[in-house]
């Protein structure tokens, strides 16, 4: 994973087009993949005693959120002061590091009744997920067509022929007798969800930085920082306080907490409110630290050590397809509110109007060829409008999150950690 991480990072950053970009992008995440389940499941091996393991995985969660911020800093940062391709070289030394050290640090475990890659398994998972997101997607762009509905219907019956392919095989790529434990079940989709929301919102906020405030790229980065200390803070907090209380209602007051940042987030407005930012994400990045944390250990504790390698990677599978789902759902019920929302000036040219009307980015570019009293009114009513839209996604991202946190708490209730079990007895 980390070897083709490096060579389509490389490659990424000299791409001749935007497809063969696409394509590159693609086999990164392919190959991103491969490591964080593979990481987690070593720290389940590595660490059989509760808390330590409980503080390891916390740790991992919190570079985790802390590094999806600090990527775009950095990123930012070197946009600022080299060409575009300079952000996806700073990925090959990093691989190479973990190449030439890996096996001297790593220790090995592998299980001794592993079964094959059901490559068909694989293909399913695609033919899943990639139309569903397509048709969320194309609703938002077109409206309800045939196009989307085949897409999602595609989806929904790839998704139904892996469940029963799963059941079928004796050496299944998802084990579906992990499902039986509420504590793995619960968890996964809360996980889920709390990406689902995260992402969403933040597709909006790099545009909001950027777009609408106007800063630049690194400046944007500095102000997401919020987000990425308080995870921290929250992984490191929750790991002390399941000790003592039940991880249910961790995870749902975690919830509740990143359900209240996104609450404190619909009231930004098109005039800077760095402060109403800043506590915004302080409190999203502390509850989804919270939950990431406790969630992940619960996950990965109820798969037997030689299943620890699957459990992690339905964790990070929940993981992308909340993200993706978050981007398509979310990112669609803004830019459908954007453009109902967008009302051109008075003597723009239809097709300007036109291209305004789909994206803010549209309307900036629109809006650099206009004369000055033009593009005034035509910024304006694009950043009003976009606001809007990313307000209506974070009012549905806080609903998510707080009937995920009290469905999770009243789930999870009777769940308990391995020492309160052994307090118990």
């Amino acid at each position: 994973g980390a070897a083709v991480f490096g060579v389509t990072s490389a490659a990424a950053a000299y791409a001749p087009s935007a497809e063969m970009l696409i394509v590159l992008r693609a086999l990164q995440g392919a190959a991103a993949a491969t490591l964080m389940p593979s990481t987690l499941a070593l720290i389940r091996n590595m660490f059989h005693q509760a808390r330590q393991r409980r503080l390891a995985i916390a740790i991992w969660a919190a570079g985790f959120s802390g590094g999806s911020v600090l990527g775009p800093i950095v990123g930012g940062w070197m946009l600022e002061r080299f060409w575009w391709g300079s952000v996806f070289l700073i990925n090959v030394p990093i691989m190479v590091l973990l190449l030439a050290l890996g096996p001297i640090l790593l220790p090995e475990y592998r299980d001794p009744q592993a079964g094959r890659l059901d490559m068909v398994s694989a293909a399913l998972t695609l033919v899943a997920v990639l139309p569903i997101v397509y048709g969320v997607k194309d609703i938002a762009e077109q409206g309800l067509s045939s196009t989307a509905a085949l897409g999602i219907a595609v989806g929904l019956a790839a998704g139904i022929s892996f469940v029963w392919r799963q059941r079928a095989l004796t050496d299944p790529m998802l084990d579906l007798r992990l499902f039986a434990n509420r504590g793995f079940g619960i968890s996964l989709i809360t996980s889920t969800l709390a990406i689902f929301a995260l992402m969403g919102l933040f597709y909006f906020i790099a545009q909001y930085l950027q777009l609408v405030l106007g800063l630049r790229p690194f400046v944007a980065g500095i102000l997401t920082l919020p987000a990425a200390g308080m995870a921290l803070v929250g992984s490191m907090l929750a790991v002390v306080v399941v000790r003592w209380t039940r991880p249910g209602f961790v995870i749902g007051g975690g919830m509740l907490l990143a359900g209240a940042g996104f609450a404190v987030l619909t009231q930004l407005e098109g005039e800077p409110g760095v402060q109403t930012l800043v506590i915004g994400l302080a409190l999203l990045g502390a509850g989804l630290g919270a939950v990431q944390a406790v969630a992940s250990d619960l996950v990965v504790t109820v798969a037997p050590e030689e299943r620890a390698g699957s459990a992690s990677a339905v964790l990070e599978a929940g993981t992308e397809f909340g993200a993706a789902l978050g981007v398509a759902v979310l990112g669609s019920l803004g830019l459908a509110i954007y453009r109902w929302s967008f009302a051109a000036p008075p003597g723009l040219p239809p097709e300007a109007a036109q291209t305004a009307r789909e994206t803010l980015g549209g309307a900036v570019e629109v809006a650099a060829r206009l004369p000055e009293q033009t593009r005034a009114a035509l910024l304006d009513a694009a950043r009003t409008a976009f606001t809007e839209g990313m307000r209506m996604a974070a009012i549905s991202g806080a609903v998510v999150l707080v009937a995920t946190g009290v469905m999770a708490a009243i789930q999870l209730r009777q769940v308990t950690t391995e020492e309160t079990v052994d307090q118990a007895r």
